[in-house]
């Protein structure tokens, strides 16, 4: 995987190779490649090493260096990414912090806002969970029914939400309320609110998934407070913060996911030639398939990457939406397609019961979480939505 970005930032990857190969050992190299954004294994030895992360000055890179970052340049973040991807370093257990709310508290948040939450989050003291979606109010966000009132200097709030993931191991959560009842347009009378999970109007229960692990959670409000100042932009306005926030859900925060599948495509044709499976033209034919695919996310990434980099690129704001859009729909089918040749390749060892990140575990939980994929982070109904009105023109 060497990728040759930002030829003139050589000595900050090699700076970055050399860090990972020292401290990507011991129990951390028994973790390599472990986890994703929907697998909490070995959730303590990850966390740890992220604390090692933060401790080395690699986490919220590009975030300013008075609330933790390095102000790194988006050229950089990306360098970081690709070297992670190519070391096989364990999956990041902080992402909702570091790769959605922490870039929404920069954007709309208070000082007083950065100044408390954003040091903890990169030195990995805090975490956090999104309180978006509700049971009756999935990809229709403007329908959530989770209320805010205020009393005195207090916001009270009740309500449910759910597929909070990591939600059991949060300390704070950022919720989208209601504050507003009298609203008549849905998208109004919205607010985003910081609230704290420690205290007895909150009780999140552990959502057991398809691979037996718990990475989502149910989370009830009922009385739960908050104070007043904990609001993400202004009261009634949360709309345009939550889509910002899901905005880069949907684009750059995939880019470690989109590399790590890079890794998964290798791993799966090496199975594939020691059990014998390549002798099968139709594996064959769907290992070629795959080798593609991630290819061309590799090329697509690199293109919205340049766009973004290069000042020369024009206005790449919406090109690089609608490519994000496209890859994040793109990426998702692909990715049940890899699990369920990988898990072919296992053949009947794929039906068993294996030791933990074995190649048949890893087939097995490739093809179960990969099943949720073309639903969070916004469905594939939805990216199509996107695809073919705002970038095809085609008509609702």
């Amino acid at each position: 995987m060497d990728i040759d970005i930002a030829p003139q930032l050589a000595e900050f990857r090699e700076e970055i190779r050399r860090w990972l190969d020292d401290h990507l050992v011991g129990e951390f190299a028994q973790i390599r490649g472990v986890g994703s954004p929907t697998d909490d294994a070995a959730w303590e030895a990850r966390l740890a090493w992220e604390k090692e992360l933060g401790a080395g000055g690699w986490l919220g890179l590009g975030w300013p260096r008075e609330y933790g970052g390095r102000g790194a340049s988006l050229a950089e973040e990306v360098v970081f990414e690709y070297e992670y991807a190519r070391a096989a370093a364990p999956a990041r257990v902080g992402t909702q912090a570091l790769e959605l709310l922490g870039p929404t508290l920069i954007r709309f948040g208070t000082d007083r806002q950065r100044e408390r939450f954003l040091p903890k989050i990169v030195a990995v003291e805090e975490m956090w969970g999104q309180g978006f979606s509700e049971p009756g109010s999935g990809s229709d966000l403007a329908s959530v029914s989770t209320r805010a009132r205020r009393d005195g200097d207090d916001w009270v709030i009740d309500g449910q939400k759910i597929w909070t993931t990591f939600g059991h191991h949060a300390d704070w959560l950022y919720v989208l309320c209601r504050t507003d009842p009298d609203s008549t347009l849905r998208h109004k009378g919205l607010s985003l609110l910081l609230v704290p999970v420690d205290q007895p109007g909150v009780e999140v229960r552990p959502i057991r998934n398809l691979a037996g692990g718990s990475e989502f959670s149910e989370c009830y409000f009922d009385g739960a407070r908050t104070s007043t100042d904990m609001v993400v932009g202004e009261v009634g306005g949360g709309w345009p913060v939550v889509m910002a926030t899901l905005g880069m859900e949907r684009g750059a925060a995939l880019m470690p996911m989109q590399l790590s599948m890079e890794r998964e495509v290798q791993e799966t044709i090496t199975q594939a030639s020691k059990l014998g499976a390549t002798a099968d033209p139709r594996i064959r034919r769907r290992l070629t398939d795959a080798y593609i695919a991630v290819h061309l996310m590799r090329s697509t990434n690199l293109r919205i990457v340049s766009d973004l980099i290069d000042p020369d690129a024009g206005v790449p704001g919406a090109r690089s939406a609608a490519a994000a859009a496209i890859m994040k729909l793109f990426a998702s089918t692909e990715h049940q397609k890899l699990g369920e040749l990988a898990l072919d390749i296992q053949g009947d060892l794929g039906l068993l019961e294996s030791d933990e990140f074995s190649p048949a575990s890893n087939a097995q939980k490739m093809f179960l979480l990969s099943r949720a994929e073309t639903i969070y982070g916004g469905t594939a109904e939805i990216q199509r939505n996107i695809v073919s009105e705002r970038v095809l023109g085609l008509p609702r």
